[in-house]
């Protein structure tokens, strides 16, 4: 029985140097191996993702996350191709000063060596991380949950083929063992690991913060609010609203709260009902809301509690508030967001300005849906997650940010 993964983290730090000296070339043409490879071995992997839907109950919020059909495989290969179009983020110069002494000073990006991440139920990011780190010359051990185990261990195996077919080596990337045991040893592996990013619910993202030496790039999760402020577009504001819970309701960039102004309430909910109960979204509303979604017959809503604020569904259910003011909209955005992605519909100018630069969010919307916080949508290819903490990253967690400083002096005899 498997005691620790010393020989693992070994190998990833052992793989660093070969994946550094990998030309830019070579690193696009490996991309291009590995969505070539997923396209070949769609069959294997949806037939092992299945293996993995099948110990998971459907109406599981996870579940959809889990799931890997034909074309989200080839998504996913799109995905890698997009990544491989994305300019190599290493070895940009920075700065270059030349000091009276005659050294020549620069700064350079370089990767950051070797990167955990630690997620759940979402083999979509085995295949990402891979790729972006590759792309940016960084080792990567992914943990995956033990729910998604068939279904990452198929996608690394592709992975890995592609790189022992391009003669490197293999621990560049790793799936390491699902057990509890490790998580340990990973977040303690500060000899080993460079860098550990917790992608997944707030749980395991608290643990890995509260339990990790490794420095730690949260992923947050999202409690995303979209404020529909008086002036709005009504029309406009409910399809903001729909897109926003019903698109997609197990991913973090998802709605969680409607805020709308009392002024337009029975106008917006009336407009809304009908996309809800479409879908049979459930509603989680204030005394105030609740009574007029039971006016216009909507069969599925509850009276909130304190807990239905602040929470993240991830499923087709919301809760819903009536706001006296612009400002108590964002007293209450400001006291419950997760600072992942907040939105206010308006044709109000002032009020949007002041709602941009007053929330304290990773992505602030106008008259959108919040469904496009995401690295493919804007532009940067895959994504490892969405930073919701100022250090290092903020919002999309992708290429431009796998890489760190690092400063080259280079002089002809000089001492001090």
């Amino acid at each position: 029985m498997k005691e620790d993964i010393k020989a693992e983290l070994e190998a990833a730090v052992r793989a660093t140097l070969p994946l550094k000296r990998l030309a830019d070339h070579s690193k696009v043409a490996l991309l291009h191996n590995i969505a070539a490879g997923l396209i070949r071995s769609v069959e294997a992997i949806v037939t092992e993702n299945k293996r993995d839907l099948e110990q998971m109950e459907e109406t599981d919020p996870r579940f959809d996350r889990l799931l890997l059909t034909h074309d989200r495989v080839s998504a996913l290969a799109e995905s890698v191709l997009a990544v491989a179009k994305l300019s190599d983020p290493t070895g940009t110069l920075l700065s270059r000063q030349q000091l009276e002494n005659g050294l020549l000073i620069e700064k350079k990006t370089v990767p950051l060596g070797v990167v955990g991440v630690i997620y759940e139920s979402r083999p979509n990011v085995t295949v990402d991380v891979a790729a972006l780190c590759l792309r940016s010359g960084n080792v990567c051990l992914l943990r995956g949950g033990t729910d998604a185990w068939h279904s990452n261990q198929i996608l690394v195996e592709v992975i890995q083929a592609a790189l022992l077919d391009a003669g490197l080596d293999k621990a560049m990337v790793q799936l390491l063992p699902p057990d509890r045991k490790f998580v340990s040893e990973l977040l303690t592996a500060t000899a080993y690991v460079d860098i550990l990013i917790p992608r997944g619910s707030q749980s395991l993202i608290n643990f890995v913060r509260e339990h990790a030496k490794v420095p730690v790039i949260e992923t947050g999760a999202g409690v995303c609010h979209t404020y529909v402020e008086q002036s709005a577009d009504l029309d406009k504001a409910a399809k903001i609203v729909a897109n926003a819970k019903i698109s997609r309701p197990s991913v973090c960039n998802s709605l969680d709260t409607i805020l709308v102004d009392e002024a337009v309430a029975d106008d917006f909910i009336h407009r809304l009902v009908p996309y809800f109960d479409a879908y049979a979204v459930e509603v989680f509303a204030d005394t105030k809301a609740y009574q007029l979604l039971e006016s216009f017959g909507y069969a599925h809503s509850k009276p909130a509690t304190t807990a239905d604020f602040g929470r993240e569904f991830l499923a087709l259910q919301c809760s819903l508030k009536i706001v006296s003011s612009f400002d108590e909209a964002l007293q209450h955005i400001a006291r419950y967001s997760s600072k992942h992605s907040e939105c206010i519909v308006s044709q109000n100018a002032e009020k949007i300005s002041g709602f941009m630069e007053s929330v304290d969010a990773a992505a602030v919307y106008a008259n959108a849906s919040t469904r496009f916080t995401d690295g493919g949508e804007f532009g940067l290819g895959a994504e490892i997650g969405i930073s919701t903490q100022k250090l290092h990253a903020r919002g999309p967690f992708a290429l431009e940010k796998l890489v760190t400083e690092k400063w080259y002096i280079t002089g002809d005899g000089q001492i001090r």
